[in-house]
């Protein structure tokens, strides 16, 4: 329905955002690494480097004997199934994360991703308690980045590309743009249960990040500006 394309939010405490790129980066490399497997070895690291609830909840033997079973409640989200789901995860990062690293700052940005990440996981595994497939991407640390900035810049414009007519460039407030994707999650999460997408993981996310964004910002940082 729309396509993210920028915001308008300059920084204003750090110079460079070095964490959110540096994860960009390792992401995309780790992918990379990934497409270049042969489909048999693509499949077999999702299994080992997925998060999947029955071994994380040690119901079933870690697949790789030297990786402690709650490592997968990170490493997990380094990994993508295909390039569009990569892509979609590194333009919502790139878009949001720079600015929530400004707000909290490279170190605290750096525990906050990887937070979110592993709370988002146990939201999935919560509601997936028998679970044997592997979840795997960003989305669910990606999802946190986006429930931080409703809190923090509910009135940033952010630019996205919508189909009305044609497709144009329409700037709206991050609030209704990130309101309606949160909304859209639980909605699938509800009543799309079928559907092969870690729902519960989004809303976990998203929740993850409007509950520590407030106990991680800078002092001085005011909840819901960007005006």
């Amino acid at each position: 329905m729309f396509l993210l394309l920028h915001d308008f939010n300059p920084h204003r405490h750090v110079d460079f955002p070095y964490v959110t790129y540096g994860l960009i980066a390792v992401t995309v490399l780790v992918y990379l690494v990934q497409a270049m497997l042969p489909p048999s070895a693509f499949d077999q690291a999702t299994i080992n480097f997925g998060m999947i609830p029955i071994v994380v909840r040690d119901l079933y033997p870690q697949p790789v004997a030297w990786l402690p079973d709650w490592a997968n409640l990170v490493t997990y989200a380094f990994l993508h199934a295909d390039w569009l789901h990569l892509l979609t995860n590194m333009l919502f990062l790139w878009v949001f994360g720079d600015n929530i690293e400004d707000a909290l700052g490279h170190f605290r940005f750096l525990i906050f991703y990887f937070a979110c990440a592993i709370l988002a996981a146990l939201a999935h595994l919560l509601f997936n308690l028998d679970g044997n497939g592997p979840l795997i991407g960003a989305s669910g640390a990606v999802a946190g980045v986006m429930g931080a900035y409703i809190l923090l810049f509910p009135h940033v414009r952010v630019f996205v590309l919508a189909k009305i007519v044609w497709m144009i460039p329409l700037p709206v407030p991050a609030f209704l743009m990130l309101g309606f994707w949160v909304a859209s999650q639980l909605f699938y999460a509800l009543f799309a249960s079928g559907e092969p997408v870690a729902w519960w993981a989004h809303v976990g996310g998203f929740v993850a990040g409007v509950a520590l964004a407030p106990l991680l910002r800078r002092r001085g940082v005011k909840l819901f500006g960007g005006r």
